[in-house]
């Protein structure tokens, strides 16, 4: 073999690299298992919060001090071999990017009846197909009978479109410039994700796009709260400015929708009365007169169904009145009815009826809310947006509550002192609006606000207002985002998987190097350090890329065990071969080691293109298993055919004797000899009939069907002591 030293040289250097990258990797778990020792030893098994809070402290107090060769636990943390979160724990989920808010957003939400029954239409063809919502999109509004055109004044020849959509352009014109502004708001939302995520404050999140689907893939390893992670992922962020309607412009409004509700509930009321004198007309008329069993049949809520509502509480953003939470439900019914709407007039048909955030209220032991009246307008546009935000940050009011504080860029503060000042002369309010809600809406009481500095109230927690800080400077989603998957997977089972991982590793990689000395000696003891070296070139690769560790690339990794004396036995066997036939040790080897190559690289190459595959289309624990794959294909093929190769050079060189087996197997299967071809017609039957019953299997029980595939939920419990499953079950 050529270029020997060369070869020498390259891999001790890789195999220190490697060393080096695991070494961060041995720092941090040194220094994380010292504290959970220091926790364990101050905090029993029932005061958790306790020994996380220490587990916490002892590592911020030993953070900085050197640990080994002058790595301290900072340094390494930032370059360890990360765990997935089957091993750590953590929240997996698939968001889908609602591309039918995009392309009504990119129409300007026309009310055109073609448009939206193309988008209906879509949503339908969905249901049953695998296409795309915007190819189903495309395909519906083809279907729809007429001439219509996309760019239509009505539907994306706007305002919004008008420098890339112009008027005659043909549908299918259009269409290509549709998909582009599409793909672009989807990668958009992903952008907005990532800096979301990016402060969340777990370790190597991993996100994906889906193809086209519109579908983006998130990985949190080491989340635990569920609900907050839903939250900072699916929040759009729809920051608004709004100003308030004040109480006396709205009052009569009020007391005329309760006696037009009054009226509406009362001409509803006799059929129910009918259905309830048909069920009861069997009863006795006298004790339905007389006696103590008389209820009174009047309600207060048919009198004044609005305003009987009003709590005589207050919640602590007031607005007009606070109501009941479960009652918000009814009276946003009310206020949509339409003789009901009819009722503003003027500038009044703008109104908006918002609610404020939800807060407890111990005096009558529930949920209360608060509903405020903001101008609106013929656009239905606030007059001032998140979009103006240029950062965020989480602070505290002067009574020391917990707030985000905002400042605007300069078109956003100009606005914003002209909104301020408006609202001091008129003595109004603002309503700040995040995603519909009412956060606060305070009054000006000194003169116009300049800076463009403003803030957002409520009763807030530090993380829920670091969390909104980090939305806001992240920008707004550009349509919303619904979690279609997720998968919770907890600490306690992502220890499991690393135990049950860890002892498949030792038991192959036993098996392995057992079977490899046995069957060839001193060659399988050279082929068993060649497979060790591979193992640390795959580890150090891994922790050099800040590639994530899943338990589905253990088993890649565990494959490509055998995959890598796979290589060794090929060439061990060549060589056996050659020196059957009389060769010499030398030109045996020689000819051992390029004869098998060809047979080596094919399968490799081939296992290779499938791995690459998975890589590119796979998802999550699909590409964690094809990443540790292809890696391990690139190492141990460099290590079966070179570093073997080199041990072997060495060992012979002074002509000692290296057969490839042992005393047992130098003639093992020698003489073994199986006519094959000569029972060729037995094979063929015996495949027919396995083909056609594997075939009548398939047609007639069909496949059954993960979760992956039908959606749905999937829970594992773990029980501290066994039980009885039929007992679980029951």
């Amino acid at each position: 073999m050529q270029n020997k030293g060369l070869i020498t040289v390259f891999a001790i250097l890789f195999g220190l690299v490697s060393l080096y990258q695991l070494s961060f990797t041995f720092v941090a778990n040194q220094v994380e298992d010292a504290a959970q020792v220091y926790a364990n030893e101050r905090h029993d098994a029932t005061q958790s919060d306790e020994r996380q809070q220490a587990v916490l402290r002892y590592i911020d107090s030993v953070a900085a001090e050197p640990q080994f060769f002058g790595i301290d636990y900072n340094t390494a943390k930032d370059k360890v071999l990360n765990k997935g979160l089957d091993l750590k724990g953590g929240i997996n989920v698939i968001l889908q990017v609602s591309v039918k808010d995009i392309l009504a957003g990119l129409a300007n939400n026309t009310k055109d009846p073609a448009f939206n029954q193309a988008l209906a239409d879509a949503s339908e063809l969905q249901k049953s197909s695998q296409s795309t919502y915007l190819e189903s999109f495309f395909e519906a509004f083809d279907a729809l009978p007429g001439e219509n055109n996309l760019a239509s004044p009505d539907i994306f020849f706007n305002k919004g479109l008008e420098d890339q959509i112009i008027s005659g352009m043909t549908n299918d014109e259009v269409k290509s410039v549709i998909a582009r502004k599409v793909d672009e708001s989807i990668a958009s939302a992903f952008e907005v994700l990532r800096k979301r995520i990016d402060k969340f404050g777990v370790t190597q999140p991993n996100l994906q796009r889906l193809g086209n689907s519109g579908r983006i893939l998130v990985e949190l390893p080491g989340a635990k709260d569920v609900e907050r992670v839903k939250k900072l992922l699916q929040s759009t962020a729809q920051l608004e400015f709004w100003e308030v309607v004040k109480e006396e412009s709205i009052t009569s409004f009020l007391l005329d929708a309760d006696s037009k509700l009054k009226d509406l509930l009362a001409q509803r009321t006799p059929a129910t009365e009918e259905a309830t004198q048909e069920e009861n007309e069997e009863e006795d008329l006298s004790d339905l007169l007389g006696g103590e069993d008389v209820v009174e049949t009047n309600d207060p809520l048919l009198e004044r169904p609005l305003l009987n509502r009003i709590l005589p509480v207050r919640a602590s953003n007031p607005g007009l009145a606070s109501f009941s939470l479960k009652d918000t439900a009814v009276i946003n019914g009310y206020l949509k009815e339409p003789q009901v709407r009819a009722l503003l007039s003027g500038e009044q048909r703008y109104y908006k009826f918002v609610w404020s955030i939800p807060e407890y209220n111990e005096a009558i032991g529930e949920e209360i809310t608060s509903l405020y009246a903001i101008k609106g307008n013929r656009e239905d546009t606030p007059e001032l947006s998140g979009g103006v935000i240029v950062d965020a940050q989480q602070s505290y009011t002067q009574a020391g509550r917990v707030s985000v504080t905002m400042q605007m860029n300069g078109v956003g503060a100009k606005i914003w002192e002209d909104m301020t000042e408006y609202a001091y002369n008129n003595q109004s309010q603002i309503a700040v609006v995040l995603d519909n809600v009412v956060y606060s809406a305070p009054g000006v009481s000194s003169g116009k606000i300049s800076g463009g500095r403003s803030e957002i109230t409520g009763d807030f927690t530090i993380p829920e207002a670091q969390d909104l800080a980090n939305v806001l400077r992240a920008g707004k989603l550009p349509a919303s985002a619904d979690i279609i998957q997720a998968e919770v997977v907890g600490p306690t089972l992502g220890k499991e998987a690393i135990d049950s991982g860890i002892l498949s590793f030792i038991i192959a990689l036993s098996i392995v190097l057992l079977w490899m000395m046995l069957y060839y000696g001193k060659a399988g003891a050279f082929a068993n350090v060649a497979l060790v070296v591979n193992i640390l070139f795959i580890f150090g690769i891994l922790a050099g890329l800040g590639a994530v560790l899943t338990l589905p690339g253990i088993a890649g990794i565990v494959l490509t065990i055998g995959m890598s004396v796979d290589a060794n036995v090929l060439i061990f066997e060549r060589i056996r071969e050659e020196l059957a036939k009389g060769k010499s040790q030398r030109d045996s080897i020689n000819d051992g080691f390029s004869n098998a190559l060809s047979s080596i690289l094919d399968a490799n190459i081939t296992t290779g293109l499938t791995g690459l595959i998975l890589l590119v289309f796979g998802t999550g624990p699909i590409q964690g298993f094809a990443t540790t794959l292809l890696i391990g294909i690139c190492t141990s093929l460099f290590t079966a055919i070179f570093v073997t190769r080199l041990f072997i050079d060495r060992f012979t060189y002074n002509g000692k004797s290296l057969t490839c087996s042992t005393a047992i197997t130098k003639n093992l299967f020698r003489d073994v000899a199986i006519k094959f071809l000569a029972k060729r017609k037995v094979a063929y039957a015996f495949s027919s009939v396995l083909i056609l019953v594997s075939l009548g299997s398939l047609f007639t029980n069909g496949l059954n069907q993960g979760i992956d595939f039908v959606g749905g939920r999937t829970y594992t419990v773990r029980f501290d002591r066994d039980v009885n499953a039929l007992e679980v079950q029951n």
